[in-house]
């Protein structure tokens, strides 16, 4: 039995046929999609093939090798592409076969197509130096590749181009028994020049450093060589300059069961967790201590229990109509980001506010970071989620008259009140009731369209915050009307009892 996983950014295109490609009956397999926090629809894509899918916790191919590793079922994995669609059907079997049968603890596809320009300029040229032994695989750098389980846990799982370089040196250091496998014709799109040259940086970089921690030769004279593995980081912003408005939607509007009562309930903590909620009124310490009880467990594992809980079952079609209708949608959540943006991904968001539960090699340390944007501006070691709005308008560059935000909880008040529209459900709090402009059924997103469709700044003029500012001195009016009828009767009862007694 074996587990494939799929290491997936911005493949929406490729990922279904990928999938249906590699689909066999024998072995026996699961098929594991780790999204790199795509801005496409590779999820959504991936899950209409049944596929497993989880969300690395940060962008990078070796974090998500290892975190559908760490999810993984079956003792031998196999990693594949997920661009490639002309694999050969058996690809799977191709590679995990050797392992299947003892032959062997670490398969490296090679292919028919010439070796890539960084294969023969920087790889195998710096193999001969450091690894000479090495030399001799057709293509080192194949990311198609099969291992057992117990290897790769045992790894450092490199995060660029390296990747793949490394876990060919760390099987040779280990003395595993590694088979080179012809997978036949592969097309993939060539690489530009400016990829080739990042590549080449990465690669040398880490045979450099796998060489030097296992004390190679040579290394002293080439003690300038470290200029090779300069990385040059391109950042690559988010293209906003064409959206005018923002949807801004809590995480309990679209997830049925709340995610930190379910973990705790999994992890049979329900007592520990109602008593935390009980003792810690400041929310950064009630944060802090739902984090230490999640300590020691694995990214894969918490975004299970997530897609345990049931979604808003028109949550994706309707976020991805609001996309279209230029809105940029952002999920807010007061959970935890390894959580909050593995739904993001799920549904579709473009982008997602949370805080941050570090992680080390995908295992929880049980310590909080709470991000700027639920920091009070006036004290930075307090703890206020109203500053989310005006975080994401800055962010953003889009007023807040163009502004939704949709949010069930008193803690939502503020953003109620301040943004272009606010938004609650059926299941929402009384007191955050009072200050929506509109009511959503729970359930469904879909009455959200003709709401706000077509909604600017000039339209939002006519029914801002004004509207919601008066339906709450409307509703505390009229409370205070009932009250003053309510002694005003007791009183009078009373004044005709005395003069009834007299």
């Amino acid at each position: 039995m074996v587990s494939v996983i799929l290491p997936a950014l911005n493949e929406g295109a490729t990922i279904r046929k990928v999938i249906q490609r590699i689909r066999q009956p024998e072995p026996v397999m699961e098929i594991i999609v780790v999204d790199d926090n795509s801005s496409d629809n590779t999820v959504s894509e991936a899950l209409k093939e049944n596929a497993r899918v989880i969300t690395s916790s940060r962008k990078g191919k070796g974090i998500s090798m290892r975190e559908g590793m760490i999810a993984a079922t079956y003792d031998t994995i196999v990693y594949l592409d997920a661009d490639i669609v002309t694999y050969p059907k058996n690809i799977v079997s191709m590679l995990a076969d050797p392992i299947l049968k003892g032959e062997a603890d670490f398969v490296k596809s090679f292919f028919d197509r010439q070796a890539g320009r960084v294969t023969q300029l920087v790889a195998k040229p710096m193999l001969s130096i450091f690894f000479p032994e090495l030399e001799k695989f057709t293509q080192p750098l194949s990311g198609m590749i099969a291992a057992r389980k117990d290897f790769l846990t045992r790894v450092e799982f490199e995060n660029d181009y390296g990747v793949d370089i490394a876990l060919l040196i760390d099987a040779y250091s280990q003395e595993m028994r590694i088979q080179e496998v012809n997978i036949g014709y592969i097309k993939n799109d060539m690489q530009s020049l400016e990829s080739l040259g990042k590549m080449s940086r990465q690669i040398s970089r880490t045979i450099l450093q796998r060489a030097a921690s296992l004390s190679r030769n040579n290394l002293e004279t080439l003690s300038d060589i470290h200029t090779i593995s300069d990385e040059m980081d391109i950042a690559v912003k988010e293209s906003i300059l064409n959206l005018k408005k923002m949807m801004l939607i809590d995480i309990s509007v679209v997830m049925e069961y709340d995610f930190n009562e379910t973990a705790a309930a999994y992890y049979n903590q329900e007592e520990h967790y109602e008593w935390i909620k009980n003792k810690y009124k400041d929310p950064a310490a009630r944060l802090q201590k739902t984090a230490s009880l999640l300590k020691g467990k694995s990214l894969p594992e918490l975004q299970s229990i997530a897609d345990s809980i049931p979604l808003v079952e028109d949550a994706a079609e309707i976020i991805s109509k609001l996309k279209k209708d230029g809105y940029l949608c952002v999920l807010v959540s007061e959970g935890f980001d390894v959580v909050a943006n593995h739904i993001k991904n799920r549904l579709g968001f473009d982008y997602c506010l949370a805080n941050h539960l570090p992680l080390e090699k995908s295992i929880t340390s049980g310590e909080l970071v709470i991000p700027e944007y639920f920091k009070r501006s006036d004290d930075p070691d307090g703890y206020d989620k109203s500053n989310v709005l005006l975080y994401a308008t800055e962010k953003f560059s889009i007023p807040q008259k163009n502004t939704v935000y949709i949010g069930n909880s008193a803690q939502d008040i503020p953003m109620l009140k301040d943004a272009g529209m606010g938004l609650v459900t059926t299941h929402a709090d009384a007191e955050a009731s009072v200050w929506a402009d509109k009511v959503l059924p729970t359930g469904s997103l879909r009455p959200l369209l003709p709401i706000v469709s077509g909604m600017d700044g000039e339209k939002r003029s006519l029914f801002t915050r004004k509207s919601a500012k008066y339906t709450a001195l409307g509703v505390v009016a009229l409370g205070a009307a009932f009250a003053g009828y309510y002694l005003y009767n007791k009183a009078r009862r009373k004044s005709v009892s005395n003069c009834e007694e007299a």
